[in-house]
């Protein structure tokens, strides 16, 4: 029962923060999720509806760099490979959207991970 109680909290501080968060075409939205295992991040145009750059610590070329390694060291590679795959796509600056989690940890990890990559936030 608690599970389900922190999850729809959760759905409710990233619902008041989307509110307030919207990417555009010249300033996209750096989205995470964070799962009990894996990590995701998406960089997305929210006026038209696209992704621009996707990482997540299911990929293949992230597994072999981290494998053995603790999530917060997972989530830095993930945060860097997302920050260089969105530089590539000529985006600069982005809005960080935490996804209703506390800003510490694992998405700690990502959001410095993307700034040492070159991102603005």
């Amino acid at each position: 029962m608690a599970a389900s109680r922190g999850k729809s909290k959760r759905v409710i501080r990233h619902q008041r923060v989307r509110q307030k968060i919207s990417g555009t075409s010249g300033r996209p939205r750096f989205s995470v999720y964070r799962s009990l295992n894996n990590i995701y991040v998406q960089v997305i145009d929210d006026e038209l509806g696209n992704t621009i750059a996707s990482a997540s610590s299911l990929e293949e070329e992230i597994r072999s760099r981290v494998q053995g390694t603790g999530k917060k060291n997972v989530s830095s590679v993930v945060g860097e490979l997302a920050a260089t795959r969105t530089k590539q796509k000529g985006v600069q600056t982005v809005v960080f959207d935490r996804g209703g989690y506390k800003f510490h940890g694992r998405v700690k990890a990502v959001a410095d991970a993307a700034r040492e990559a070159g991102l603005e936030f």
